[in-house]
Order: C-alpha cells, then sequence, then structure tokens
C-alpha cells in the first residue's frame, strides 16, 4: 500500500511536471492544479520550485529533485513553527527588531546611496587637491624607496653602447627622438622620468639590481651601466625618495581622490540628515522634547 502511494505521488509529480513545460498558461488560472505540497495554511507550488534544478533531467530524476525540493521546503517551515512554540518570547523579539532594523537599514542605504550617485559634482578639482595635500603630506609618507628614472636595456653585442648611453644622459629633444625612432632595437625602455617607480618594480625590470646592491646605483642624478646574461642596461636617476619622506602628490593623487570622495559623500549625507530633520520640525511631524 505504501509503494501504491510513493508510486501515485511520483507520477502525479511528473505529470505537474510536464504541465508546467506545456500547459503553463492552464495551470496559472486554477492555483490548487499548481500545489505540490501543503503544511497547514502554507502551500507549495510547483512555480516556486526554479525550473533550473530539473529542466535538463531526465522525468525520473526530476521527480527524486522535486521530491528532494519539498522536504527542505517542508523541514524549514516545520523548524520555523517549532521555534514560534519553543524559542523564549525575548529571543523573538530580540531576533524581530534585528529583523527590523535590518530591513531600515536596507532602505536607508539605498536611499542615500540614490541621492549620492544623482549627485553631478563628483569630480575632484586640482586646487582642492593641492589644498588638501598640502595640510595632509605629513600623513602621506613612502613606505618604499620610490625612484624618478630613464632606462635602455639593450642586447649584450649592441654596436653602440656609448651612444645610446650620451643620448640617455643628454636627453635632449633631439636625443628623445633618436632613441624613440629605433627602440625597436632595445630589449627594454623607459624613457618618462617624470614618474615615480617602487624600488621593487625597478629590480624586477633591471636584472644586475638587487636590494643589496641597489644602494651604490640608484642616487639622485646618477648614470649606470650594468649587465648580465641577458643584455646591457643603462639608467639615469633623476630623483630619489627614501622611506618615511613625503611621498609626492603624483603618486598619491589617486588615494587623494578616493578619501576626498568619500568626505565629500559623508558630508552630503549629513546635510541630507540635517535638512530632512529641519523639514520634519518646520512641518510639525517632527518635536523634539528637551
Amino acid at each position: 500500500m505504501k509503494n501504491r502511494k510513493i508510486l501515485s505521488i511520483s507520477f502525479g509529480l511528473m505529470g505537474l511536471l510536464f504541465c508546467l513545460q506545456s500547459c503553463e498558461s492552464f495551470l496559472r488560472s486554477d492555483i490548487q492544479e499548481n500545489v505540490v505540497a501543503k503544511l497547514g495554511d502554507q502551500y507549495l507550488l510547483l512555480e516556486d520550485i526554479p525550473t533550473y534544478l530539473y529542466q535538463n533531467a531526465s522525468p525520473q530524476d526530476s521527480v527524486a529533485i522535486v521530491n528532494d525540493y519539498i522536504n527542505q521546503w517542508a523541514a524549514k517551515e516545520l523548524l520555523i513553527q517549532k521555534s514560534l512554540i519553543n524559542l523564549p518570547v525575548s529571543k523573538m523579539e530580540s531576533f524581530d527588531r534585528l529583523v527590523s532594523n535590518y530591513k531600515s537599514d536596507l532602505y536607508t542605504l539605498a536611499y542615500k546611496e540614490a541621492l549620492v550617485n544623482s549627485r553631478s559634482d563628483t569630480v575632484i578639482g586640482s586646487d582642492e587637491l593641492a589644498a588638501f595635500y598640502a595640510n595632509e603630506q605629513q600623513n602621506f609618507l613612502v613606505k618604499e624607496k620610490l625612484v624618478r628614472l630613464r632606462f635602455v636595456s639593450l642586447p649584450r653585442n649592441y654596436s653602440d653602447i656609448a651612444l645610446i648611453a650620451q643620448k640617455l644622459k643628454t636627453f635632449e629633444q633631439v636625443d628623445i627622438r633618436y632613441l624613440d625612432s629605433i627602440s625597436i632595437q632595445f630589449n627594454k625602455l623607459n624613457l618618462n622620468d617624470s614618474i615615480w617607480v617602487p624600488l621593487n618594480r625597478i629590480v624586477k625590470e633591471i636584472g644586475p639590481l638587487a636590494f643589496d646592491n641597489e644602494e651604490i646605483y640608484l642616487k639622485k642624478s646618477q648614470f649606470f651601466q650594468l649587465q648580465d646574461s641577458l643584455g646591457v642596461y643603462l639608467g639615469q636617476v633623476q630623483e630619489v625618495l627614501e622611506v618615511n619622506d613625503i611621498a609626492p602628490l603624483s603618486y598619491v593623487k589617486s588615494s587623494l581622490e578616493q578619501i576626498l570622495k568619500i568626505r565629500r559623500k559623508q558630508d552630503f549625507l549629513r546635510q541630507i540628515e540635517r535638512d530632512i530633520i529641519d523639514e520634519a520640525i518646520k512641518n510639525k511631524e517632527l518635536e523634539i522634547y528637551n
């Protein structure tokens, strides 16, 4: 008898699955046709079961998947009912407050974000950035040695290393154009000596340099020529900043912009809160008793 009952349920579920795919509009017209489980006054509809769970499965597997989903749903609902009966009232009230607070936080956060996103003044001006840097530069110290330099890596058998070295030293416009025009002959090339580069990156790019010898070669205004099995490295150092020196504005610009945007956002939200409170008081919607 029990096996017949299970078989009957299985065929019923299979029928519902096929009806969902071929007669969906018909099922929606009568909710009772779409019920796969009932627990007290709680109903589980076939449309509540995600179709991706069974849509590519065989009919037999689909029945097993739906049965498993029904069992999970029933267990969850029964546990909720048991918790409402057996948990202390104080505990449930505490949970209700948490849920209410969480719901309120979600709503207010979404509204605040919408207000912030609607603002058009999101660009940080250069004057504002410079003023902020001037006031806060002691908080932006270099944590790793920084270097401004230009360098060229040449094949070991390059025919005129001395000429490239001279061009790299004098670095007039004619020299820059010359180096750029023959750059295809170089292994590596960096002519932008206005950018501050961290020491660890320089060590990776210039093989013979290491953390235990970099102080010999990476000095302000120093030219160096090194070589290893891969090639010859020519470099002209422009400027060096040591650990705990004040970081240059160009190096920390992106960080400063993010900080200023966050501060601007916080100030804007605080002003919004003040404005809505003032408006509520003005409209006699809010009364504060001191």
